[in-house]
């Protein structure tokens, strides 16, 4: 390629000569085309990265979406779990609580809170400042609700424990078998079939052929089995705990010792007519704290004879 020459026109001489360009013109020349260069790279650059932007540029603000997406969804999770605690709450207050006697939890320890020192300070300053404050406000809440939760249900299980060992121990059955006829229930009577004084009675008679089973009606350590020449023959006491005796009179025999462990269901003796009677039967007593209760508020005789002693078969397994 022919390398293109420059003329000028000289007026002296009339005619166009060939024109040399000298270092310095060539210098300034080169710089004046490097400065018009370096401008129009940046001018194109700046209008490219208005429109499209950088890669790396690009790549960041692709991540920085997806981070806000996963925010969103997080807070939507922890809306979620906040209302499967809320109703957790709701219902061991109106039910668990209720059921067990145990106060209910206050909304204002149950909800939580957030007062005290700025847990989001860190989160300031950034472009989705706002949504990530709010998510770590929600979590913290959430933690919290669910801590208190969870020592709302540690309370339950241990209060549940408790409930059951005592209903073991509460005299809930029946002594003897359902079809046998109930006798005198606890009243006051004018004059007593045998002293004929009046005096209360304070227990449930059953009429019960002599050598009939009785089993204990709660778990306990018996207190006394013997003689005591009080009127009840030989008896079996047994002590329930949690304030509860039962009373078992004018047995033939017993079958347990002075301070053996009994089970609800256990035999513990046979039915008879020793001490102050007038037939054979069986006085069934239960004392609570001490005063006599009557012992009809804890069984009920809806079992059928057969149902009666498979109830015994099922609570004597070990």
């Amino acid at each position: 390629m022919l390398r293109r020459k420059n003329y000028v026109f000289d007026h002296a001489n009339l005619q166009f000569l060939q024109h040399r360009r000298n270092g310095r013109e060539k210098l300034l020349r080169f710089a004046l085309w490097l400065s018009l260069s370096i401008v129009a790279t940046l001018f194109y650059s700046l209008i490219f990265h208005r429109l499209f932007g950088s890669p790396k540029e690009e790549l960041l603000q692709q991540q920085v979406e997806e981070l806000r997406l996963q925010y969103t969804m997080l807070e939507k999770q922890i809306d979620h779990s906040t209302a499967a605690v809320a109703e957790l709450r709701s219902t061991d207050n109106a039910s668990y609580r209720a059921v067990l006697d145990l106060p209910v939890i206050p909304a204002d320890i149950s909800e939580g809170g957030s007062g005290g020192t700025n847990r989001t300070a860190d989160l300031t300053g950034y472009m989705n400042s706002d949504l990530m404050m709010k998510v770590r406000s929600k979590f913290d809440d959430l933690k919290t609700q669910t801590n208190i939760q969870y020592n709302s249900l540690t309370e339950l299980t241990a209060r549940a424990s408790e409930w059951k060992e005592m209903w073991e121990h509460l005299p809930y059955i029946r002594p003897v078998n359902v079809t046998l006829r109930l006798g005198d229930g606890m009243k006051f009577r004018e004059k007593h079939p045998v002293l004929g004084s009046p005096r209360w009675h304070f227990g449930q008679d059953f009429c019960c052929p002599i050598g009939t089973e009785v089993h204990a009606t709660g778990a306990g350590v018996v207190a006394y089995a013997g003689n005591q020449r009080d009127g009840f023959g030989i008896k079996v006491v047994i002590d329930h705990g949690y304030g509860y005796r039962t009373i078992y009179g004018h047995l033939s025999e017993f079958n347990v010792r002075q301070g053996q462990k009994v089970s609800r269901g256990d035999f513990i003796g046979l039915s008879g007519n020793t001490g102050t009677s007038t037939g054979p039967h069986l006085h069934y007593q239960i004392d609570l704290f001490g005063e006599h209760v009557n012992p009809l508020w804890y069984f009920q005789d809806n079992l059928t004879e057969d149902e009666y002693f498979m109830m015994l078969e099922y609570l004597s397994k070990p």
